[in-house]
């Protein structure tokens, strides 16, 4: 059987929200934690979080059940050649793939109402494709599912989630067009417009829910 983890990317959010009201750091936690739940929910797959140690590490661990899989993402300014500074993402699969995964996605911690069926869809991409991707409205990439070890033409293009043109670079580098599979796109929360607009009538997001009734 194939051993498959999917990772809440525990970064900063957006600057657009880094300026409360909600906190930064509890609206970070809830959206991790609506995150995980989500992986969680996913048959066949190991749900957990890549943070750095900077970064409140401690409260996001706290989140993922016991035994979950974490990757440690290196400080700013100490990164390895095969995790180029700032790449927080081939960071997050790199460490999986030293876990011992064969197939992984890691999942921008501002999707908290991704819906599970999504990610799914970049799994069954992986039949056939190195790597698979959900877009984001607006730019960038809400989640990234790869074959481990990632395969060296995508770690080449230095993509990243939030790189604006993902998915016409990862087509471009690919060696064909099978390589790189495109699911159905989904938003990501980056403004208080964006968070203010989440879909109370959508399942999940249940922490991210409880924070902004309260502000």
């Amino acid at each position: 059987m194939t051993r498959r983890a999917g990772v809440v990317l525990a970064v900063a959010v957006a600057p657009g929200l880094q300026v409360g009201p909600p906190d930064p750091a509890a609206l970070r936690l809830a959206f991790c934690e609506d995150v995980y739940e989500l992986l969680a929910g996913l048959e066949l797959l190991d749900a957990g979080a890549a943070v750095r140690d900077d970064q409140d590490r401690a409260a996001v661990v706290s989140v993922t059940w016991p035994g979950a899989p974490v990757v440690d993402l290196p400080h700013r300014g100490h990164a390895g050649p095969a995790d180029p500074v700032g790449n927080d993402l081939l960071a997050a699969l790199g460490g999986l793939d030293r876990l011992g995964y064969e197939q992984a996605v890691v999942v921008s911690l501002d999707a908290p109402d991704l819906p599970g069926l999504l990610v799914g869809k970049l799994f069954r991409a992986l039949g056939g494709a190195d790597v698979a991707v959900c877009p984001a409205e607006g730019g960038g990439l809400v989640a990234l599912a790869a074959r481990l070890p990632l395969a060296p033409w995508v770690a080449a293009t230095g993509v990243d989630l939030d790189t604006s043109d993902a998915v016409t670079a990862l087509r471009a580098a690919a060696p064909s067009r099978a390589a790189t599979g495109v699911g159905p796109g989904w938003h990501r929360v980056r403004t208080p417009a964006e968070l203010a607009g989440l879909d109370p009538g959508l399942e999940g997001w249940a922490a991210t829910r409880a924070l902004r009734s309260t502000g």
